[in-house]
């Protein structure tokens, strides 16, 4: 068993110094994921991937039961609640309490690669999409979640979930064209 896995394990009891010794030993590894995020989305101004982080670590300490499952189940939680500070984020800037005459925030997906490149997606409309298919195909929905948000290959996804690798890329494909749609709409 690793160490993330017997800390997550160790924290989900209840053990604080565990919780604060996870952070510690994955904070490294969350900082490269944001980083990898945020790098594409050029127009997501205010946000750096140390505040990403930051913001992520304070979600998962308050109130989120973190998974004592696995390493992999970890970031996927930390991929799931990244993306929720991404989409709060883009709505508190476009909120008309804080000056709702700003230009939208946008978001460049691998997701939906087959966007033209100088065409924008919306982060709303990104959530709102991948919450379409979360009740449409749960299953393709994790997908996204771990590939995009999880920066998990698709191997890793595979043996994370428990499906074969064909059967993550034909999800990853249904996927992509299920949000290419949706956002094009």
């Amino acid at each position: 068993m690793g160490e993330i896995t017997t800390l997550l394990q160790r924290a989900q009891g209840g053990d604080t110094q565990a919780h604060q010794a996870l952070f510690t030993c994955v904070y490294n590894e969350l900082r490269v994921l944001a980083r990898a995020r945020l790098a594409q989305e050029s127009a997501l101004t205010q946000l750096d991937a140390t505040g990403l982080v930051h913001e992520t670590y304070l979600r998962l300490s308050n109130g989120v039961a973190l998974p004592a499952t696995d390493r992999r189940a970890f970031f996927a939680l930390a991929a799931a609640v990244m993306r929720n500070v991404l989409v709060d984020h883009a709505r508190r800037r476009q909120s008309a309490k804080r000056g709702g005459g700003v230009a939208p925030v946008t978001l460049i997906t691998q997701v939906a690669a087959e966007c033209e490149a100088d065409e924008p997606t919306d982060v709303e409309a990104l959530d709102a999409a991948l919450k379409q298919l979360q009740r449409f195909d749960p299953r393709c929905h994790d997908v996204v979640e771990l590939r995009y948000f999880g920066g998990l290959s698709l191997e890793e996804i595979a043996e994370s979930l428990n499906m074969s690798l064909a059967t993550v890329k034909r999800d990853w494909q249904k996927a992509r064209a299920f949000l290419f749609r949706s956002m094009r709409s």
